[in-house]
């Protein structure tokens, strides 16, 4: 009998190593929407906002995942979407922030108190910060609302000056780009963590895009003014601003010709791309000046939104009528090499 017992025992020690070795060696999926592309479509003023998923290897697609999940709409004109470990952070200009599982769209949690025109979410540690315009003909009363994720509310609000969009956090500190809201603005504020005291940095006409270089440098595309309605017009140039961060000193400023307001940039390794007349331009880090040759022409009608990873630029060219397009070029060819239907009004482009 005791042989018996020791034989059984014996085989469940094989069992178990087997098994463990089994699991081990697997890498099970986290959700259906893992490993691939999450576009926003901001939606219209008669068509809902929805969010997008192609598969990494560009063979499927989705449309409105989170109303397939939670069978309800992501609002009206879905701002951006933020990425914090394994949740999404899905900003909604009505004033509300939904987290979600960012791997099964799972809604988590809604935020509601403390936002009025949200726009762009950045992390640091255990705290969110969210740019929003607040009422957007006041132009005084613009802050970056502080928010606690453990409980996932707005724990205190930093003013800042008009019109603050993208938001990026790096070394314990939050970089704002002010584009101007309903007006037009030209700084970069800078929030410490730590104090939330505010600086700002000075740069072109309309600041947007941002984005850290290999160096650890900021780098900021600015689209300059272009009020061609107002008399007599103004019009203002366009750069792309390298920042030196560890004193906010301007490495170098490069300026665009009158007449020319690139606003979309994508940055991915030492190299910044852009879109102007529907043409994709690269920006080495070592650049000292604008390039005056193109990559290669794109297709798209109205392209508003832009994305580059492996070796893959990802342009959407939105319709707010009907379901925009994902065009997918490969950057060495400048070859589209697939276009997907994503939502209506599609702009950011993220990795999941």
């Amino acid at each position: 009998m005791k042989r018996i017992i020791l034989s059984i025992f014996a085989m469940s020690l094989l069992i178990v190593s087997c098994s463990s070795d089994d699991d081990a060696g697997s890498s099970e999926p986290s959700g259906a929407y893992e490993d691939g592309i999450i576009v926003n479509g901001e939606g219209s003023f008669s068509l809902p906002s929805s969010i997008s998923f192609i598969s990494e290897d560009l063979m499927s697609s989705e449309n409105q995942i989170y109303f397939n999940v939670n069978n309800e709409t992501t609002g009206g004109f879905l701002q951006s979407i933020g990425f914090n470990d394994d949740k999404a952070y899905i900003v909604v200009q009505d004033g509300t922030i939904k987290v979600v599982n960012r791997y099964t769209f799972e809604k988590l949690a809604t935020i509601s108190t403390g936002l009025t025109l949200p726009r762009y979410i950045a992390f640091e540690d255990n705290t969110a910060y969210v740019s929003d315009w607040g009422d957007p003909n006041d132009t005084t009363d613009d802050y970056i609302a502080v928010i606690d994720l453990t409980s996932n509310a707005v724990i205190s609000t930093i003013p800042v000056a008009e019109g603050p969009e993208q938001v990026l956090e790096e070394s314990d500190k939050i970089y704002v780009s002010h584009n101007g809201g309903y007006h037009t603005n030209n700084i970069i504020s800078v929030i410490n963590t730590i104090d939330n005291t505010v600086e700002t940095i000075t740069v072109n006409d309309v600041p947007d895009e941002m984005f850290i270089d290999e160096s650890g440098n900021l780098l900021v595309l600015s689209s300059g003014a272009n009020q061609s309605w107002l008399t007599p017009p103004v019009e203002t140039e366009a750069a792309i601003t390298r920042i030196d961060l560890s004193d906010n000193s301007i490495i170098s400023n490069l300026e665009f010709p009158a007449g020319q307001h690139p606003s979309l940039m994508a940055y991915d390794d030492g190299f910044a791309y852009y879109i102007l007349n529907n043409q994709v331009y690269s920006l080495s880090d070592s650049a000292t000046s604008l390039p005056s040759t193109a990559l290669f022409d794109i297709s798209a009608s109205y392209a508003y939104g832009l994305s580059v990873d492996d070796n893959q630029l990802f342009v959407t060219d939105a319709s707010f009528t009907e379901n925009s397009t994902l065009l997918v070029y490969d950057l060495s060819s400048g070859t589209e090499t697939n276009t997907f239907s994503v939502g209506v009004g599609a702009s950011k482009i993220y990795f999941n």
